[in-house]
């Protein structure tokens, strides 16, 4: 009797991990495909990012000028000093002359000009309107590709929903290192260099950071 309670303990136990290592390469398969294109852009526009002042882009810069019609501009008239957005005609009008969204961009309003930041990813840009005469002039400077990507990297001026992507993408992250530590400890006994390997990955950095940044 005693070794088959013995013998129905240790199927019990080999269950019990079954279903843990199933679950575990589950949600770690899962994770690395959530995280796997992230994964990439965020190691290249690392390296684009370490090494910027050698990677230089050749910023365009575009400048137009228009004149707001009449009708519009007496919609100007009626707003005080401080920040708020276009009127919507104003917007609308802007949006299909310049092929720009401004959307309901807050502006900054004084006695005689509008003033609308507008930078983005890769790229700033800015909108003067004068009061008095409905003058408008848009410059937009591009800075290329390269540096699109690397504000993505650091969420520059990309809006919110692209910073719930990094939110959700680094959760992600956490969830595929975690199991991975996981299984690693799951298979440790059959790969011997197993904790040698992350305790490197450990002490490198931390020699690095100790002795060479000061």
């Amino acid at each position: 009797m005693s070794g088959s309670r013995h013998a129905t303990a240790d199927i019990a136990a080999q269950q019990r991990r079954g279903f843990w290592l199933r679950t575990l390469h589950q949600w770690h398969w899962i994770s690395s495909a959530v995280c796997l294109v992230g994964m990439l852009l965020f190691a290249v526009t690392g390296i684009t990012l370490n090494h910027a002042a050698k990677i230089e882009g050749s910023p365009r810069v575009s400048n137009q000028k228009l004149v707001l019609p009449a009708p519009l501009r007496a919609g100007l008239g009626q707003r005080a000093s401080g920040n708020a957005p276009l009127p919507a005609a104003v917007a609308d009008w802007l949006d299909e002359r310049l092929a720009v969204s401004i959307g309901g961009r807050e502006a900054e309003w004084s006695e005689d000009e509008v003033y609308l930041s507008m930078p983005g990813p890769g790229a700033d840009a800015w909108l003067s309107i004068q009061r008095g005469d409905g003058a408008v002039e848009y410059e937009r400077t591009d800075r290329g590709w390269i540096s699109y990507l690397n504000d993505l990297h650091k969420g520059r001026n990309a809006g919110p929903a692209w910073g719930w992507f990094i939110d959700v993408f680094a959760i992600a992250c956490v969830v595929f290192t975690v199991t991975g530590l996981w299984l690693l400890q799951l298979h440790a006994r059959q790969r011997r260099m197993t904790w040698p390997y992350v305790g490197l990955g450990l002490l490198v950095p931390v020699l690095l950071a100790l002795i060479f940044i000061h």
